[in-house]
């Protein structure tokens, strides 16, 4: 299948898709214009006060940097640095605060939203930031023709963003919606005279935005450098000068340059719990954070038997999910006793347990007059699935279900998804946190739009119509306890259902420098926010 590019007025490719879902391998080749940028330059720590920091995140830099597109965790990271919405949140409450907007609307309870464009904001390129700018970033946004990640979290609510003046926009919706503020976090304005010809360039890496760092170099597998951005004037500005991020995916070399009586960053993420103790004894800080991340089963409800929810609901009850968490994760994690994880405030238990139980997992197998089954589990080959995987093959052959494990790295096996691949079981992890926290989000990411579910799962009918009208009724309603037992109703009928189901929940590890570094914190998504960074105590 050709490549269609971004900003030309087509629906998803399947590399595309690759990048919506946040699963890509390798995205196209950065732009050599970039500025300083002459190629691949020193990896080397930029220094270890507060003129300079080094951080180290275990994901490639090599996936699209199209900021309403992109789900690559180096990118997203990267672009909440350098980008702004009209309103920002708190990086792990997700406290709406004024971004690009002067302040805040009083009243978000109706159906109009109302936003004036802060004073002196500017480009990277030193223009002026304006009103056409988020009009034309809405506008792309809520395109059906364009389909962008971003789009699949503002409908059904938001209709259009239309422009009042040089410096006040208006967002008209549909019906009032309670995470409005929230939401609009996920859009990071874009000025309109650099992509308005397309987004190639986005994708492959140019980043002009009005946030308080701007990027100046970037090497693919390598690294991204930063420096503060002079004529920013938000509310939380930059604290170095320069940021050298190195993007190491392999643990070993990643914990290596947090280890040691002078580590070489200052700060590293997705630190594995194995090496948890060793740093800390190194003088580093270690915190894990609950999050969205996940590791979860996918059935081809177009394959038989598993377009039959008994047989679903039967290989989750097969699982031995404490043992998954105690061999797989090391202890850092939670069961999936709802879509959401429990851990988070958010979530509701669902009233159809999937734990483990054998026994059920037999007798569904036999109400659904399902006998000798066969499964091929298709997973992803990350030493978290890799570390699990064993756990659902004991479990499901132990129930009598011959269980084949094909493994492959991510990209290519979704690139054998979006190929029209005629799987039977997926398992591999996911985190839809990095976006949002809210219940709605959590759940739409997978379930609606182009997510993992009709995209891949190809759930459709009665049932999956009733889901997605449960959903838009609880994010219609104002009234916090109703909306509450609305989103209750879906978290239970997703767990009846388990089309797409978590096993576990991931805690996610972060590791710094207490000496150089404070003012940071874990993440339950991957990545890291040197927003409010201080340097530490002995800076």
């Amino acid at each position: 299948m050709s490549r269609t590019p971004p900003g030309s007025g087509h629906s998803f490719s399947r590399r595309d898709m690759l990048r919506f879902t946040g699963m890509a391998g390798v995205a196209a080749a950065f732009s050599s214009s970039l500025a300083a940028c002459g190629g691949p330059a020193s990896t080397n720590a930029t220094g270890d006060t507060a003129e300079s920091i080094t951080a180290v995140i275990g994901y490639g830099n090599n996936q699209t940097w199209d900021p309403l597109q992109t789900a690559s965790a180096f990118s997203m990271a990267a672009i909440l640095h350098s980008y702004e919405s009209l309103v920002e949140g708190d990086p792990i409450t997700r406290e709406p605060y004024a971004g690009l907007a002067k302040e805040l609307p009083a009243d978000v309870s109706g159906t109009s939203l109302k936003f004036e464009l802060r004073d002196g904001a500017k480009w990277h390129d030193g223009k002026p930031v304006t009103a056409d700018d988020v009009v034309f970033t809405y506008a792309r946004a809520l395109d059906a023709k364009e389909n962008v990640l971003v789009r699949t979290f503002l409908t059904p609510w938001l209709t259009e963003v239309k422009k009042i003046d040089d410096k006040t926009v208006e967002f008209v919706l549909a019906q009032p919606f309670p995470y409005a503020l929230q939401r609009l976090q996920t859009v990071k304005i874009c000025p309109k005279h650099v992509f308005e010809g397309g987004w190639d360039a986005a994708v492959s890496g140019t980043v002009v935005g009005s946030g308080p760092y701007k990027v100046v170099e970037q090497a693919p597998l390598s690294h991204t450098r930063f420096e503060k951005f002079a004529d920013y004037n938000g509310p939380r500005p930059a604290v170095y000068k320069s940021m050298l991020w190195n993007s190491i995916v392999e643990a070993s070399p990643r914990v290596a340059k947090i280890s040691g009586a002078k580590p070489a960053a200052q700060i590293v993420e997705n630190i594995p719990p194995a090496n948890a103790d060793q740093l800390a004894k190194d003088g580093r800080t270690v915190e894990f954070a609950d999050g969205g991340n996940n590791l979860w089963l996918m059935f081809n409800t177009t394959h038989a038997p598993f377009d039959n929810k008994l047989v679903r609901q039967a290989l989750h009850h097969a699982v031995d999910r404490d043992k998954m968490i105690e061999v797989g994760l090391k202890g850092k994690g939670s069961a999936g006793t709802s879509f959401i994880n429990p851990k988070l405030p958010v979530s509701q238990e669902a009233a159809n347990d999937l734990g483990y139980d054998p026994d059920k997992a037999k007798a569904l197998l036999q109400q659904a007059g399902v006998t000798n089954l066969s499964v091929s589990l298709s997973t992803t080959n990350t030493t978290l699935v890799a570390d699990c995987v064993n756990v659902i093959k004991e479990g499901w052959d132990a129930i009598g279900v011959a269980t084949t494990l094909d493994t492959s790295d991510t990209k290519a096996l979704f690139s054998k998804l979006d190929g029209g691949f005629d799987f039977q079981v997926v398992a591999t992890t996911q985190n839809a946190e990095q976006f949002g926290n809210d219940p709605d989000l959590l759940i739409r990411y997978y379930y609606a739009g182009a997510g993992v579910v009709p995209k891949y799962a190809k759930w459709a009918g009665p049932d999956q119509e009733k889901l997605i009208g449960l959903l838009d009724g609880a994010a219609s309603e104002t009234d916090e306890d109703e909306r509450d037992k609305l989103t209750k109703q879906v978290l239970d009928m997703l767990a009846d259902q388990a089309v797409v189901y978590p096993l576990v929940f991931t805690q996610l590890g972060t590791a710094w420098d207490p000496k150089t570094l404070s003012g940071v914190r874990a993440q339950g998504y991957p990545g890291i926010n040197l927003n409010q960074a201080k340097p530490g105590s002995g800076a």
